[in-house]
């Protein structure tokens, strides 16, 4: 069994940072593949970037150059750096971990981030 934990939500005006973390709680870390999604209000969730065991990354367009994501697989914990923040990044941010094994994946329950003057 899996618990994923998010910390580092907040409020932060435009052109801020904040820096996500997400504690994966269980055993074979290095064997997921961990994501960053979001949701803003009325719309669907998505794929914001994503972290393979072998630390290859990728992201969606719209926060490429802004956002880095990172894994440190000593402490079982993913990163997402989030630098020139927009309103339009105002969204729940979710954690999830996919088994590259057997696809079976885990949410943490998502933290708030708003984007605001």
């Amino acid at each position: 069994q899996v618990e994923l934990a998010e910390s580092g939500g907040g409020l932060v005006q435009p052109g801020g940072s904040l820096r996500l973390s997400c504690a994966f709680l269980g055993n074979f870390f290095s064997y997921y593949v961990m994501g960053w999604y979001r949701q803003a209000p009325g719309k669907q969730r998505e794929l914001v970037a994503r972290i393979t065991p072998g630390s290859s990354s990728d992201y969606t367009d719209s926060v490429k150059g802004r956002f880095t994501i990172s894994r440190d697989n000593g402490k079982n914990t993913v990163y997402l750096q989030m630098n020139s923040l927009k309103p339009d990044d105002t969204a729940v941010y979710y954690c999830n971990a996919e088994d590259f094994r057997d696809r079976s994946g885990y949410w943490g329950q998502g933290t708030q981030v708003t984007v605001s003057s």
